[in-house]
């Protein structure tokens, strides 16, 4: 994976509808995906060519 945006989640899932867009389970949806790459426990890098309809997906509860 190439270079992207470095994001660190939130502690903790606020619940909200649709997710946040740092939220833990979203940036754990990419990652499965294979959009995204983490870095630490709470950071990730999610990459550049993650789509914003595979964005969207990922915070659909």
């Amino acid at each position: 994976m190439a270079s992207g945006r470095k994001i660190k989640t939130k502690k903790k899932c606020c619940e909200s509808r649709p997710r946040c867009k740092r939220c833990p389970a979203s940036m754990k949806r990419l990652e499965r995906n294979g959009l995204a790459k983490r870095t630490g426990k709470r950071s990730y890098v999610v990459s550049l060519q993650a789509t914003k309809r595979e964005l969207k997906a990922a915070r659909r509860r």
